[in-house]
């Protein structure tokens, strides 16, 4: 069987952690940023952890 190619545009977004989990950037960060509250801009710059619903859906994208 051959191999399983990675979905580039998914590799560019989700990076895994040490643990094993899968890390990504929050959205609503780019444009319209005038009617956010800066607490709220503030918050979009971390990172968070992808949902357990969605853990299968990213691996499979990443070829793993």
């Amino acid at each position: 069987m051959p191999k399983q190619k990675t979905n580039r545009s998914a590799a560019k977004r989700f990076k895994k952690t040490g643990t094993g989990k899968y890390r990504r950037n929050k959205a609503f960060r780019s444009h319209i940023l005038t009617k956010k509250s800066p607490k709220r801009k503030r918050k979009l710059r971390h990172s968070t952890l992808v949902a357990k619903a969605d853990v299968k859906r990213v691996k499979r994208l990443l070829g793993g």
